[in-house]
């Protein structure tokens, strides 16, 4: 099972920046433009908590598809976690976490997903969905520091 961590500085405070990285507004208004992803049901806008779920509408690698995910843990302001419910992957969980450092706040992200599909899922996910994700997380994370850097 692939798992991708990711780590970026933040010139601002942790709160702050727990609390807009769980923000489904901020959220879809940080990821690629290209996917048109938007908040179809669930929490649709402000922050999402423990036991909440949304459900994303995107096209990601051609495809559209919908993604809900549910909020399994919650410890302001250091961690949050969400798991897929429902999507196209046959597993994903994506842990958010927050530490105070000198200047701002070290943000990490631990992604673990598995594609569906077998063999041929095992594959794709070493070849197309590792690379694709990592992306997708390190921009998404470089706009919401611009965000926050900017406040």
């Amino acid at each position: 099972m692939p798992i991708i961590q990711t780590e970026i500085e933040i010139a601002a405070p942790i709160e702050r920046c727990f609390e807009l990285a769980r923000d489904i507004t901020v959220h879809t208004r940080t990821v690629w433009k290209h996917t048109r992803e938007r908040a179809v049901a669930g929490r649709k806008e402000g922050g999402i908590g423990l036991g909440e779920t949304v459900t994303f509408r995107a096209t990601h690698l051609g495809v559209r598809q919908q993604l809900t995910s549910k909020i399994v843990v919650f410890e302001r302001p250091f961690l949050f976690v969400d798991e897929m419910q429902k999507g196209a992957f046959k597993f994903m969980r994506h842990e958010h976490h927050f530490e105070q450092v000198d200047g701002g706040t070290l943000m990490k992200d631990v992604l673990s997903f598995q594609a569906p599909l077998g063999v041929f899922g095992r594959m794709a996910d070493g070849l197309v969905l590792t690379p694709y994700m990592r992306r997708f997380l390190e921009g998404r994370n470089h706009e919401l520091k611009i965000l926050l850097e900017k406040e």
